[in-house]
C-alpha cells in the first residue's frame, strides 16, 4: 500500500489543528485589545473635563476647552544671610527681575495662561504673570503669540511676544526649571529671561537625527536691548541637533547667536565686587552694539526609555557677550569694550518615582575697558578680576506632575565674602498645559 495516502490525511489534520490554534490565539488578542480600549474609554469618561492632560508635540494642541486655561502657583519661603537689597553681581547691569525677591514668605510668581487652536492652521498662547519682587506686586504679559499648525516640510512660524530660543533654559517658564532661581549668567545677561516682540521661524529637517534650524527678528526693546530706533532692533539664529543612543539614552546640542546693533539708553548700575564700592544710585546709559553667543548640551538617561521611576539629566550652558559702544552719565562719557561670559552645569537624578535631587555650579566673568577708566569703574561693569560663582543643591518631592515641593540651598559667592540662601518652594499646576521641551 502506498504510504503517501496515509501521510496526507494526517498532514491535513495537523494543518487544520494548527490553523485553528492560530485563529484562537488571534481571537484572544483581539478580545484583549478590545478590553483595553473599553478600559481606556471608561477612564477617559470618568475624568472631569477640566483635568485635560498635557498634549505633547508642536503640531497638535487639543484642549477640553477653547481656550484652555491653566493656573500655576509658584510660591516660596526664602532666607538670605544678607539683606536682599544688598545683592550685586559684579560686572553686570541690573536688568528686569534682577532682584532675588523678598526675605521670608512670598507668592513668588503666579501664572495664568490661555491657549487653544483657533482653527486647523493657527494656535494661540498667552501668559500673564504676577510677580512679587519685594517692592510690591507686578503684573507682566510674559507671552502672547500665535503659532502655525500643519505647515509643510516641518516648518513653523510664531509671531507676537515669546521667550527667545537663545540658549536652552530661556524658553522654559520658571515653574519648569530644575532649580528655583535662574543661573547667574541668565540673571546677568538677560535679567533672568530674554523676551522677544517679533517673529520666529523654524524648520525641522527630515533626517534620522533631530535637526532644527530657526531664526528670530525682534523690535529690540527687550532687555538687554532697549529703545532701538530700527524696525528690527535684534536678530537671533539658532540650531539644535539631537538623537538617541539605544533606548535608554538621549542627547541634544544647541548653538545660538543674538545681535542688537542699536542699543540706546540702557541703564548701567552694576557694582564692583567690594561692597564698600557699591553704589546703587548710578544712572549710566549705554549706547552701542551687543552680540551674544550661546552653547548648550543636554544628556538624559532613563532605563529602557521609561523615566517614571528613575532618570538622570545633565545640563550645561555657556554664553559669551561682546558689547561695543559708549557709556554716558550726564556730561561724562567713555568708550566701552565689554566682554562678559559665564556658564552653569547641573545634574538632576530622580532616584524614586516621587523623589529627585540635584546639584548646580555657576560662574561668570566680566572685563571692561575704555577711554575713561573712572566712569567704567563707577558703572560696575568691570569685575576687576573677580569671578562670581555659586554652588547649589536641591531635593524635591513631586506627588504628581502637577504638584511639587522643593528645598534648595545656595552658597552664593557673587561677592567675595559670600552668603547663604535657602528656598522652600511649592509649585501647583491647574488646568491644561502643553508638554515641556526636551
Amino acid at each position: 500500500m502506498n504510504t503517501k495516502w496515509l501521510i496526507l490525511p494526517s498532514l491535513a489534520v495537523s494543518l487544520s489543528v494548527h490553523a485553528e490554534n492560530e485563529v484562537d490565539e488571534l481571537k484572544q488578542k483581539v478580545e484583549a485589545l478590545q478590553q483595553r480600549i473599553e478600559l481606556l474609554e471608561q477612564n477617559e469618561q470618568s475624568q472631569p473635563e477640566t483635568s485635560a492632560a498635557p498634549v505633547s508635540g508642536k503640531s497638535s494642541r487639543g484642549n477640553a476647552f477653547n481656550p484652555g486655561l491653566s493656573l500655576i502657583f509658584n510660591g516660596r519661603y526664602a532666607d538670605f544671610s544678607r539683606h536682599p537689597e544688598e545683592y550685586t553681581l559684579p560686572g553686570f547691569s541690573e536688568g528686569p527681575h534682577f532682584d532675588r525677591g523678598p526675605q521670608g514668605f512670598s507668592i513668588g510668581e503666579t501664572e495664568l495662561s490661555f491657549s487653544g487652536n483657533a482653527d486647523d492652521l493657527f494656535y494661540g498662547w498667552a501668559t500673564l504673570a504676577l510677580h512679587d519682587d519685594g517692592d510690591g506686586l507686578e503684573l507682566d504679559l510674559e507671552e502672547a503669540y500665535l503659532e502655525t499648525l500643519s505647515m509643510p516640510a516641518g516648518t513653523r512660524i510664531r509671531a507676537g511676544r515669546f521667550y527667545s530660543a537663545i540658549g536652552y533654559l530661556n524658553q522654559q517658564h520658571p515653574h519648569a526649571w530644575d532649580f528655583y532661581d535662574a543661573p547667574l549668567i541668565y540673571r546677568g545677561l538677560f535679567g533672568n529671561q530674554l523676551t522677544n516682540d517679533g517673529l520666529q521661524a523654524s524648520v525641522v529637517l527630515p533626517t534620522d537625527l533631530y535637526i532644527e534650524l530657526g531664526g528670530e527678528a525682534g523690535n529690540g526693546n527687550s532687555y538687554p536691548a532697549a529703545n532701538s530706533d530700527k524696525d528690527v532692533g535684534s536678530w537671533t539664529v539658532y540650531g539644535l541637533l539631537g538623537g538617541d543612543i539605544g533606548v535608554s539614552h538621549s542627547w541634544q546640542f544647541g548653538m545660538s547667536y543674538w545681535d542688537a546693533a542699536d542699543i540706546n539708553n540702557r541703564s548701567g548700575g552694576g557694582h564692583a565686587h567690594d561692597d564698600d564700592d557699591a553704589d546703587a544710585g548710578h544712572e549710566i546709559a549705554f549706547n552701542g552694539e551687543q552680540k551674544i553667543t550661546g552653547l548648550n548640551a543636554i544628556y538624559k538617561w532613563a532605563p529602557k526609555g521609561n523615566p517614571r521611576n528613575r532618570n538622570f539629566k545633565f545640563q550645561f550652558e555657556y554664553f559669551d557677550s561682546q558689547s561695543d559702544g559708549q557709556l554716558v552719565e550726564e556730561d561724562e562719557q567713555s568708550t566701552l569694550d565689554l566682554k562678559q561670559s559665564g556658564y552653569y552645569a547641573q545634574a538632576i537624578y530622580q532616584f524614586r518615582p516621587q523623589w529627585a535631587a540635584g546639584l548646580r555650579y555657576d560662574e561668570v566673568d566680566s572685563e571692561a575697558s575704555g577711554s575713561d577708566p573712572d566712569l567704567i569703574d563707577e558703572s560696575g561693569l568691570d569685575a576687576a578680576g573677580y569671578k562670581p560663582k555659586r554652588y547649589g543643591a536641591m531635593i524635591q518631592w513631586a506627588h504628581s506632575e502637577y504638584s511639587r515641593i522643593r528645598l534648595q540651598y545656595n552658597r552664593d559667592k557673587s561677592v567675595a565674602q559670600g552668603e547663604h540662601e535657602i528656598y522652600l518652594q511649592y509649585t501647583l499646576s491647574l488646568g491644561a498645559h502643553p508638554a515641556h521641551q526636551f
